[in-house]
């Protein structure tokens, strides 16, 4: 996918948890620990609800907010292309899978913050710091959830 515009970077995004719900709903079965499975499985429908915030992001921005160019900003720190896969999450226990989960996650905010200090439009910066701030909050969310599933 050539990325050139904010819309690119949330299309990208969208599919960037779109593939890591699948990839998580495919380690399910494959997982020998319950605690991991239950795992999984809340985190692939925690990135399938994303999937759908982000889809509404798109649909509530201004044309001229996602259309703005950000090609030249990626030339310089190209994103990193969906890798999640290949964690072998149906290989990680319970405790193994957030660290993986949160550095995935953390490489797009980086993404998002790092357009966000090169972004000179303030409608722009407010799209992405909005952005960061959403993917900073389901984290901590998958993190307080992986927590209690712990500590049954």
């Amino acid at each position: 996918m050539q990325i050139e515009t904010l819309r690119d970077v949330l299309h990208w995004t969208r599919e960037f948890h779109l593939q890591m719900a699948n990839c998580l709903q495919y380690s399910i079965d494959k997982n020998e620990s319950e605690r991991a499975k239950l795992l999984l499985k809340y985190l692939g429908e925690h990135e399938q609800r994303l999937v759908n915030v982000l889809a509404g992001f798109e649909k509530d921005t201004s044309e001229s907010v996602l259309n703005t160019w950000c090609y030249e900003y990626l030339d310089k720190t190209p994103i990193v292309r969906h890798q999640q896969c290949e964690v072998p999450f149906s290989q990680l226990k319970s405790t193994d899978i957030i660290p993986e989960i949160i550095n995935l996650h953390q490489q797009v905010i980086d993404l998002y913050n790092y357009l966000q200090s090169r972004a000179e439009l303030p409608s722009t910066k407010e799209l992405l710091t909005q952005l960061a701030d959403l993917e900073q909050h389901k984290i901590m969310e998958m993190v307080q959830s992986a927590n209690r599933l712990e500590d049954l």
